[in-house]
């Protein structure tokens, strides 16, 4: 298996070097050359598969022979062997017809962990064979940062620098990345939001001196072996459902689009997919996109769900390269676009094809407080208010007959203040996290420049 830039103009890579690069060097994402398809009959076996089992199927293909079958096994069922269900992601009826997907099982209690437990897996084992160190930059809005530290603390082939913008993530996510005492890992916090960090992680790796000097890395879901990972519960959960015979809908509280994306990629591969609904807080860039056909950032507005405040979502120049019929230099150019003018329009054979494959929705940040409220009520289920987010719009996008898996993202003691202020519970954090409050933190504050967080990163590793 071979990968491409979404700009067409970057060396073309195997999977190995996919992963390892990141950020493609003419500043494009990779995706694979094409995509394997599977069978009815081959989606219809996995339903007799573990969560470690169906992984394997779903991801063999994409990896070619960078990995040994054995390799891949052992990758895997590493990555998963300390979820706190057996299940890894189970499913639960939220009413009928309707199902939530429980992603928080993990040990960072979000959906990142099933891509972060595995790249940490990846690395590790690719490192070990080459024998060389690499520096992995991250930039998150809550939950990547706290899942690559997790990942990747401790490990004497790799330093962590994590960008999070400063007084934007909750306590609980923020003390994730700030109390691991591992000398490898680095909490970054940034004066300014989500799209400033994720901005200043894609200069450096534009600035190719700094890059070859430092071989820097990353694991935000620019990189592609994050996204794969993720397209493996979309498998799991709808043969779950009665897939291949079954048309199954997903509803998505995404912000950088990459989760989403994986459903793109499932459904790509044959999954039996009706819709992928894009669920949006306030900052409803995605929504208006694909109702309007014109992308136009917005100021961030801060929310009770702050992994969704974003307004450059990175994995949309992946959809827009389906969209546009693989067509490299005009992606290219709409990211440009972007750049010098913060929109781009989207029309004809590129809108329509992105509407026949998502439909969108937002919550404002009252309606999200009332669906936390309503769940509990009617249901005794505590949602995260990502979650809720998920929920709501699934409320409205819904089709008689078909099956809708709302995608539970992280756990609700995440963000134990909203909660509360919903339900007047206060979700309590896991046994095994009962201490996080104690710890003490190690933060170092920089200020939205360049030079001044290359120069942390060339100072500690």
């Amino acid at each position: 298996m071979k990968y491409v830039s979404t700009r067409g103009k970057a060396p073309i890579l195997n999977f190995e070097e996919t992963m390892l690069t990141g950020l493609a060097r003419d500043g494009g994402l990779y995706v694979p050359q094409s995509i394997p398809k599977f069978s009815a009959d081959d989606i219809l076996k996995m339903s007799d598969l573990s969560y470690e089992e169906i992984a394997f199927k779903v991801i063999s293909p994409f990896v070619g022979d960078c990995f040994s079958e054995d390799e891949l096994g052992k990758i895997i069922n590493n990555a998963y062997y300390n979820f706190g269900h057996q299940e890894r992601a189970p499913l639960v009826e939220l009413e009928s017809n309707h199902f939530l997907l429980e992603l928080f099982h993990g040990p960072t209690l979000a959906f990142k962990d099933f891509a972060m437990q595995l790249i940490g897996q990846f690395f590790q084992v690719a490192l070990d064979r080459k024998k060389s160190r690499v520096t992995i930059v991250g930039a998150t809005s809550g939950d990547t940062g706290s899942a690559a530290i997790e990942a990747f603390r401790g490990l004497d082939a790799v330093d962590v620098f994590i960008l999070y913008p400063d007084g934007r993530v909750s306590d609980v996510q923020r003390r994730q990345m700030t109390t691991p005492s591992e000398k490898n890992v680095h909490a970054i916090a940034i004066n300014g939001h989500f799209d400033d960090c994720q901005a200043r992680l894609k200069d450096m790796f534009n600035d190719f001196e700094f890059r070859d000097g430092v071989n820097l890395a990353g694991v935000n879901s620019i990189n592609w072996a994050r996204v794969l990972a993720q397209v493996v519960y979309y498998f799991s959960s709808a043969v779950k459902l009665g897939a291949p015979n079954k048309k199954i809908s997903f509803s998505v509280p995404t912000g950088n689009f990459g989760d989403i994306f994986a459903g793109f990629i499932a459904k790509k591969m044959g999954l039996s997919i009706d819709r992928l609904v894009i669920a949006t807080n306030q900052n409803d860039i995605l929504h208006r996109c694909l109702n309007s056909g014109l992308y136009k950032t917005d100021k961030v507005l801060p929310s009770i769900s702050p992994s969704m405040d974003i307004q450059v979502s990175s994995n949309f120049e992946r959809a827009l390269f389906y969209a546009t019929g693989c067509n490299g230099s005009e992606v290219a150019s709409l990211m440009e676009q972007l750049k010098n003018t913060g929109q781009f329009d989207i029309s004809g054979s590129t809108l329509e094809m992105l509407r026949e494959n998502f439909d969108s929705g937002r919550a404002s940040e009252d309606e999200t407080h009332s669906e936390i409220a309503y769940n509990y009520q009617k249901h005794s289920e505590l949602l995260c208010p990502h979650s809720a987010v998920g929920v709501h719009t699934a409320r409205k996008k819904r089709k008689s007959g078909i099956p809708m898996i709302t995608l539970a993202t992280a756990h609700p003691a995440k963000f134990p203040i909203a909660v509360k202020n919903a339900t007047s519970v206060f979700p309590e954090l896991p046994s095994r996290m009962a201490d996080l409050f104690d710890l003490d933190e190690r933060i170092t504050n920089v200020e939205n420049n360049l030079q001044s967080i290359q120069a942390i990163v060339n100072e500690r590793i």
